[in-house]
């Protein structure tokens, strides 16, 4: 079957890898331009891109997938199947009609439609998501799916180790809908809920939730993204791992960074506290809080 695969980041390269490997290898993958990345914000391609040529395929990095130059190219190869897989960019008609598709979304539709499924998901604490292989439409991830299967998510999972297995799960459900080409079905109309994408303020450790949430949100954006609780100053201070404090007797306010009498780094936070367990001050190395409590004490006052 002779296919086009639409990609952009490190998950969706890791989908395209898989599909590989099974031995349908798209004739074409288009992906996003080059941009800046990272800290230094240097130019670079987007993984889909530098998996695309590792392993020998064509790949183009149109401005946009909807001209009438990206088109033809798609065109041009005839394909079966147009595989669409976090593309982070809006597939307009006439694209839409001119070609079967396929879209890999991470989650179990129609819950968590949109940017960051996998992230929300651990936010809010949900026991299970999975993989929908659905045709995209106008509307934001609600086309009518063809394949869905479940994955659970574990106390321990952060976006790093469930967007692994998701991984794998999209991989081996593409590469089914290809072969087996099933019946497509509606979403339902109950249950939809909307992944919005990450933004700053959602990097932010509040006060004002539970340490139960704020450990969750820590969970959802490691090791990518980050949370962080702010210092006094205007500084911040970046929590990589983090728990609900047990049984403290001395817990600090809400929005209060101390050193509890037994070691622990401890953010108060509404109706307990959040022990810091590894956190990363502004431009040094992760380190765990007994580190962190010897080298910076001075910072120990009013966070938040």
């Amino acid at each position: 079957m002779t296919t086009v695969y639409l990609g952009t980041s490190e998950f969706a390269a890791a989908v395209l890898r898989r599909l590989s490997a099974s031995g349908r290898v798209p004739a074409l993958v288009i992906t996003r331009p080059d941009r800046p990345r990272g800290r230094g914000r240097r130019v670079a391609a987007p993984p889909v891109a530098d998996a695309a040529r590792e392993l020998g395929i064509d790949v183009i990095q149109p401005d946009t997938v909807n001209s009438d130059e990206a088109r033809s190219r798609i065109a041009a190869v005839e394909p079966e199947a147009v595989c669409v897989c976090a593309f982070g960019a809006l597939i307009k008609e006439p694209l839409l009609s001119e070609h079967p598709m396929l879209n890999v979304h991470p989650s179990l539709l129609p819950r968590w439609r949109g940017a960051a499924p996998i992230e929300r998901a651990i936010d809010a604490g949900d026991e299970r998501t999975g993989v929908s292989i659905m045709r995209p439409t106008p509307e934001l991830d609600a086309g009518p799916v063809c394949i869905q299967r479940s994955e659970p998510i574990r106390a321990d999972d952060d976006f790093g180790s469930l967007s692994a297995r998701l991984e794998e799960l999209s991989g081996d459900l593409l590469v089914e809908a290809l072969d087996c080409q099933p019946r497509f079905e509606e979403q339902p109309d109950e249950g939809v809920t909307f992944a919005e994408k990450i933004g700053p303020d959602d990097r932010r450790l509040s006060p004002g939730r539970s340490a139960v949430e704020l450990e969750r949100r820590t969970r959802a954006l490691r090791p990518h993204i980050g949370a962080y609780v702010d210092l006094p100053g205007g500084e911040r201070l970046g929590v990589v791992r983090a728990s609900a404090a047990g049984r403290v007797t001395d817990l600090p306010e809400p929005g209060r960074l101390e050193a509890a009498a037994g070691g622990e780094l401890l953010f108060g936070c509404r109706g307990g506290a959040l022990d810091l367990l590894e956190v990363k001050p502004a431009g040094g190395r992760a380190m765990d809080s007994g580190a962190y409590v010897r080298g910076y004490a001075g910072r120990l006052d009013r966070a938040g």
